[in-house]
Order: structure tokens, then sequence, then C-alpha cells
């Protein structure tokens, strides 16, 4: 069984707005190492996430050990937790709507089942050598800049990295989500149940006067991440 270790990122600027993805993989046993990536010209951080790992997940052989390391907990909490109940739910949320982005984590479902995955969650800009590489490709690609991919050998490996301009730590914070502007809409959790409205006014009609969380987000894609972490 091939041991493999793949770093992935998604980037979107705007968000929505264009995209890419980045992936470096590490094949353990070939002691070799791979980056792919790629842009799409309309779409979201979240998307960008999911495309990274699938399309990571697709490259390598079949049956393989793989240690996926992102440091999107959108990912990691649906890979690790969400989709085993989206998938009894016939992809259907505990709000009784259709998954946002089904189509990928369909995708990512599928190509999970080839191998047998880790998910792991790595923090991002702390100097984590390989997810700043994956930063980089992806806002590279998102930017429509020509991006330098590396194959060869592991040993080749840091010194093409030593040769790379340092990644623009600005730019992911950037295109990972818009946190200012109109709400989209207000989330909040009370006596038991998750809610949103669309209005602070409303919002603070359920939940003034009662033991409840809530909170303000900015996007359709943010408001389906908190109702999942909230529902669990």
């Amino acid at each position: 069984m091939k041991e493999v270790t793949i770093f992935c990122d998604g980037s979107a600027i705007g968000n929505p707005g264009q995209g890419g993805w980045g992936v470096v993989i590490q094949y353990e046993n070939e002691k070799s190492i791979e980056e792919i990536g790629g842009f799409v010209e309309h779409t979201t951080n979240n998307r960008m996430e999911l495309t990274a790992a699938i399309e990571a997940l697709q490259k390598i052989p079949k049956n393989s050990k793989v240690t996926v390391k992102t440091d999107s907990q959108y990912v990691i909490q649906g890979s690790t937790k969400w989709v085993f109940g989206w998938e009894r739910n016939g992809w259907q949320t505990s709000q009784k709507t259709e998954v946002l982005n089904k189509d990928l984590w369909e995708e990512i479902s599928k190509a999970s089942r080839k191998h047998t995955v880790t998910w792991e969650h790595v923090r991002a800009h702390v100097g984590v050598t390989l997810n700043e590489r994956v930063d980089m490709i992806a806002n590279g690609f998102a930017r429509k800049e020509k991006v330098k991919l590396f194959k060869g050998e592991k040993d080749a490996y840091t010194e093409f990295l030593k040769e790379m301009p340092k990644a623009r730590v600005v730019s992911k914070s950037a295109s990972k989500s818009k946190k200012t502007g109109p709400a989209y809409s207000y989330v909040s959790f009370v006596d038991g149940k998750v809610k949103t409205t669309k209005t602070w006014a409303e919002c603070e009609k359920l939940v003034k006067g009662k033991s409840a969380k809530y909170k303000k987000v900015f996007s359709k894609e943010a408001e389906a991440t908190l109702i999942e972490e909230w529902k669990k």
C-alpha cells in the first residue's frame, strides 16, 4: 500500500470570484513530490478547498494510505463528521434543505472510499512550509499568474522552494471570506434549535432574555457551515 501525504488549499478572490486551488503530494515510498493546481473563473473559497482535496485524492494511486492536511475547518468537519449524516439523509441538512456544494461533497465522498484516509487540520500561516506552499499555488492560480509547479525527487524540492517568492499572506485572509458590509443573515441557537433570520431585529426577538448564542454571517456558505457546526 502506497503511503501518501497531501497538503491542499483553495482560494477565491472576492469570495465569490475567480478562484484557484493548490496541492502538494508527497509519495512517501518513492520519496518523490508532485504539485498540482488549477483555476476556476467564478467560484467560492469553500468550493476551491473541496476541489483541491478531490483533485488530490483522484490523482494518487487507488488504495493508498493517505493523510490529507488542510487549514479548512469546512473540509475537515465535513469529511469527518457531517458527510455521513448528509448521505443518510439524501444529501439534505437538518433544516431539510439541499447540502451546499452537494456536487463536490459527493465527489469527495466517492474519492475517499478508494483509499484509507486520515484528515488532519493544520493552522494557517504559522510556518508550516507545505501549507504555505499550497496557499501560494492556490492564490497564484486565482490571480491568473503563471505558477511554476514541481514534480520530482524529494531531495530536489528543498532547493526548488528556496527559489520561490515569499507567500503574500494578506491575499489569503482577503480571499477566505467577506467579513464586512451588510449581513447575509443572523444565525441563532435557541431552545436546542438552529434558526436563521435576515435582520438583527428578528434575531434579537428570538434570543432576548434566553440562554442562546447567535452570530452574524456574511455569505450563504458561512451560514451553511455555522448551521452544521451548531446542530451537532
